[in-house]
């Protein structure tokens, strides 16, 4: 039952993943899941860049290095951190947004749309039995020199994935009636 899943769905850390490969196909059937997000006026502006391998250690080469490039007082277990965490992971997805160029809806209905792209994404996983995360760190907004982007696309953040060998941490949410007025 889909709201099962939804109370299920964890993130789930590169440091918690084990060596198990996710198939290619299981990759395309969570891409396809993220397809089917709305999208106002059809514009469908998430895309998904699939990192496996060795790509996988050239992106944490990358923000590595741009971390301590950029960074006054760089700290070395960030920088560390920043190369082993895309190596733990089964696939990184680099999750970018293409900016309809009739800018017929406002950004950030696309930004929502590829939200929801990623929430269908963070369920499938769930329901695979795949741990993933969507980081967001502030060195997305260098992306355009690692990645080959369109004009007017740009990355949002990167989802891992892999198997766990950990059981996901039960969660808990204050009431929903705490967060709505009825009027």
């Amino acid at each position: 039952m889909i709201f099962d899943i939804i109370k299920k769905r964890r993130s789930v850390f590169p440091v918690q993943y084990n060596d198990k490969p996710i198939a290619k196909t299981d990759i395309q059937k969570i891409l396809d899941a993220a397809n089917w997000a709305p999208s106002h006026k059809k514009t469908e502006p998430w895309r998904f860049k699939v990192l496996q391998g060795k790509k996988k250690g050239e992106l944490g080469e990358f923000l590595s290095n741009t971390y301590i490039d950029i960074t006054e007082k760089p700290k070395q277990i960030k920088s560390k951190k920043l190369i082993e965490n895309p190596k733990k992971a089964g696939a990184v997805i680099a999750i970018c947004m293409q900016r309809d160029p009739l800018e017929s809806v406002p950004e950030w209905e696309e930004v929502a749309a590829v939200a929801m792209a990623v929430q269908n994404m963070w369920l499938c996983c769930t329901e695979m039995g795949i741990g993933s995360y969507w980081s967001s760190p502030g060195l997305i907004k260098y992306m355009d020199e690692f990645f080959d982007l369109n004009e007017g696309e740009k990355c949002l953040g990167f989802f891992y994935m892999g198997y766990s060998d950990d059981e996901p941490i039960e969660a808990t949410r204050k009431p929903i009636a705490e967060k709505v007025e009825w009027l």
